[in-house]
């Protein structure tokens, strides 16, 4: 792979119960980690999807109608949280990488981290979205990239394992075909697709690289100025249906303004 790495490169991909990365669970996890001279570790967990109580959650069926994977067959598989001590140590030390992965994968896997009482934070590591990459490039869909960049076809689609491998072979042919850069904090910041700080996009930067608000009455509003004159605001973010990310910068921000 063309890309200098200072610390590992892990690849991952998600299949869940649905579509709500705050309230959804990971039914499948796929993770590929790379270091300088290749792929380290490679490994799939079907994983029983569990509430506070430890009740399996059934998936919404159209889940299922994507990746196939039935509450029937989860019966027996170890929870996220008994799975939490691994995939902390895989992650632990590495930068991340993913198909679409800043909007759904990362937000959804940092919420079961929390769930599972383990601190996962996202300080300081370069975050690479391969879909990202492509859509600045050649609009399409990872059946698509995988076709256009390495003119293969997508066998078992939307299942993690493969969805991951493919992932990772579009992201080595992006890395020959764009000049992304020569290490993992050049080509994360071209995987960008605007000035979002956050995951899921609610805050991005102005000119002055302040951070700003990217929804609802204080739209393009500086977040520390709404904070200083109404700090109600603040603590209903902190109370509503946000990310874990987006509440830790808005409180980094309140705390300092």
């Amino acid at each position: 792979m063309k890309l200098k790495l200072n610390r590992p490169l892990v690849f991952f991909d998600l299949e869940t119960t649905g579509t709500n990365p705050l309230r959804d669970r990971i039914v499948e996890i796929s993770y590929l980690k790379v270091g300088n001279e290749g792929v380290i570790k490679e490994k799939t967990h079907r994983v029983r999807p569990v509430d506070a109580l430890g009740r399996q959650v059934p998936s919404d069926p159209a889940a299922v109608a994507v990746h196939g994977i039935t509450d029937e067959s989860l019966a027996s598989e170890p929870t996220f949280k008994e799975l939490s001590g691994e995939l902390r140590d895989v992650f632990e030390d590495a930068d991340i990488a993913g198909y679409n992965s800043n909007k759904f994968d990362l937000p959804l896997l940092i919420e079961e981290f929390v769930r599972a009482g383990v601190d996962f934070r996202l300080a300081g590591r370069n975050l690479i979205d391969v879909q990202n990459i492509f859509y600045k490039h050649e609009p399409r869909t990872l059946k698509a990239a995988y076709r256009f960049y390495c003119d293969k076809d997508l066998v078992d689609a939307h299942q993690a394992s493969a969805d991951v491998r493919a992932t990772y072979e579009v992201f080595v042919a992006q890395l020959e075909k764009y000049e992304l850069g020569e290490d993992t904090a050049t080509v994360a910041r071209n995987s960008r697709l605007g000035d979002n700080i956050d995951l899921s996009g609610r805050l991005s930067r102005d000119k002055e690289g302040d951070a700003v608000f990217n929804f609802g009455k204080y739209k393009g509003k500086k977040v520390k100025h709404v904070f200083r004159q109404e700090p109600s605001y603040y603590s209903w973010m902190m109370e509503g249906d946000f990310a874990k990310d987006t509440k830790d910068i808005i409180t980094a921000i309140f705390h300092s303004k």
